[in-house]
């Protein structure tokens, strides 16, 4: 009988360790931590998202080279007036309402191919021509091309706070300019919107808490030199080396690399 009920109460304790235990989605990365140091104390789960998935929230990745238009304008149109599509599909409409032979010609997409599709869909568009004061007063995402990298691209600017522009890049996910950064990129001053319909549109492209952490690149090499004294002594053998090979350059480029240098890791 002893034994019978000693089974019971291992039983019991087994099914309640297993009921507490609660299936993780494939994929997900579980952090555990105990409430105190005591390996006895009761453990808080954590789920942890991977920078991947949120450098793209709700942002359409464009699959081609030449389409970050027809990825920016989805973005628009799934996560701001509701529309269920995906790029191809964005893409086939703008060839078929815009004008397909300067699309085929230039490989890319304008924004008044743009604003054919949109009206065709239903709603209401336009293309204007805005400063920065201008855009940091606006209450909707809006499509704006801007010169990256010596490229002419398409982004989207969720919102301007505390001094920067945070874009939805469809190529390089979710990302902040300062104001500066963004006004020597924006091309020509235009911007184009999307007008929501009759119905409230989508609140996915809002700035949230975590889209408001970012990290200036003197405070990453900072933190970098810290946490990893490998990578500070690999930064100083090359900037070693490219000293020595400045070093009989007549226009005074050593003095100057180590005045920069200086400068910047004070």
């Amino acid at each position: 009988m002893l034994f019978v009920l000693a089974g019971s109460l291992l039983t019991f304790s087994m099914t309640q360790e297993v009921v507490e235990v609660e299936p993780h989605p494939r994929g997900a990365f579980i952090y555990e931590q105990h409430y105190n140091e005591s390996p006895d104390s009761l453990i808080h789960r954590y789920q942890v998202e991977p920078l991947k998935a949120q450098k793209y929230r709700n942002v359409v990745r464009q699959q081609y080279d030449y389409s970050c238009g027809a990825a920016s304008l989805t973005t628009i149109l799934r996560h701001y007036v509701g529309q269920n599509l995906n790029e191809r599909q964005v893409m086939e409409g703008l060839l078929q309402y815009g004008e397909s032979e300067r699309i085929v010609e230039r490989r890319a997409f304008s924004l008044l191919d743009m604003k054919r599709l949109v009206t065709e869909l239903g709603f209401p568009s336009g293309g204007f021509r805005a400063e920065m004061s201008d855009l940091a007063e606006l209450d909707h995402p809006a499509i704006v091309p801007i010169n990256h990298a010596g490229f002419e691209h398409f982004v989207v600017v969720r919102d301007i706070r505390e001094g920067r522009v945070f874009v939805a890049d469809p190529a390089a996910g979710n990302l902040s300019f300062t104001l500066h950064e963004f006004q020597e990129k924006w091309a020509k001053n235009v911007l184009f919107i999307v007008f929501p319909g009759e119905e409230p549109p989508l609140n996915n492209l809002a700035l949230k808490e975590e889209d408001m952490r970012f990290v200036d690149d003197q405070t990453l090499t900072l933190q970098a030199r810290r946490e990893f004294p490998a990578f500070h002594e690999a930064l100083m053998w090359d900037i070693q080396n490219e000293l020595e090979r400045l070093k009989n350059n007549p226009d005074g480029s050593v003095e100057n690399t180590r005045k920069q240098l200086y400068f910047r890791d004070r």
